[in-house]
């Protein structure tokens, strides 16, 4: 996955690792029970969600995929005769010949772009009957995001970034509207589905661990191009403008919006 996850700091993202397994509970609701002979969860990440999908599935066979050896090196560790990891590029995941009863993407197809041409890709590795579901977060409209597009785009760090200019923001330029993801799932076959938009009501200890919880995702994508100490003065110039957004709260309410999208094909 080249463009997905790039070498994540496994331990920062997982400091909110019982707000970020929230939805993909949910996504497991959705899945209608039945023998699942092969499944795969494209950006599977750390593996540990991917395990417990595997167990509460009852899938015969699991295949996690990532991009990042970070988190990758961590998910060997849920390793079983079920389930194995192999690193890969979600976006161009096709199935390999080997249709699978089950795709699961939690919190990854953001990443990739041109959503209608990945998710026919995943439908086409997909058996009859198959089944897919799939999670992305929708907030980019939020103050944790927008903060970052202004910050970026100061002219203090114009040089750092060069020509190129700054990472563009995978969630506001590649994830569409439910009902978007809605038509994509009825024209590439899905004849049941179930498509929304959800808030999760997050209470985080303070306004400031917004910061933390970027750190470990959207922040990502600057630290793999700026310098040890233009990323410390982009992250310190972020807090700023963004505690002066949304107040300095103790604790603070953070509304995340999530699409959550599931389909059936016929058969």
């Amino acid at each position: 996955m080249s463009n997905v996850r790039g070498d994540w700091n496994p331990q920062q993202y997982a400091k909110f690792a019982d707000e970020r397994a929230q939805p993909f509970h949910d996504l497991l609701a959705l899945v209608t029970p039945r023998v699942f002979e092969r499944a795969v969860d494209l950006g599977c990440g750390t593996g540990e969600l991917t395990a417990l999908a595997t167990d509460q599935l009852e899938v015969r066979e699991m295949v996690g995929i990532d991009n990042s050896p970070a988190m990758l090196g961590i998910a060997d560790q849920y390793m079983s005769s079920a389930l194995h990891f192999v690193r890969g590029d979600i976006g161009q995941w096709t199935g390999s010949g080997a249709p699978v009863d089950l795709v699961l993407a939690n919190a990854s197809l953001q990443w990739v772009p041109d959503h209608a041409a990945v998710l026919a890709r995943w439908v086409r590795g997909m058996r009859d009957g198959g089944q897919i579901a799939v999670q992305v977060p929708a907030n980019a409209a939020m103050p944790s995001h927008t903060v970052i597009s202004e910050v970026a785009h100061l002219d203090q760090f114009a040089e750092a970034f060069g020509e190129a200019g700054p990472p563009e923001d995978p969630v506001a330029d590649n994830v569409l509207a439910p009902e978007a993801y809605a038509t994509l799932l009825h024209d590439l076959g899905c004849t049941r589905q179930h498509v929304r938009l959800q808030v999760y009501p997050h209470v985080l200890d303070h306004s400031r661990s917004v910061v933390d919880w970027v750190r470990g995702t959207t922040l990502t994508r600057f630290q793999k191009v700026l310098d040890e100490a233009t990323f410390a003065a982009f992250v310190d110039e972020y807090e700023r403008r963004l505690l002066a957004t949304i107040g300095d709260h103790e604790p603070y309410f953070f509304p995340f919006r999530r699409i959550l999208m599931w389909g059936r094909l016929r058969g």
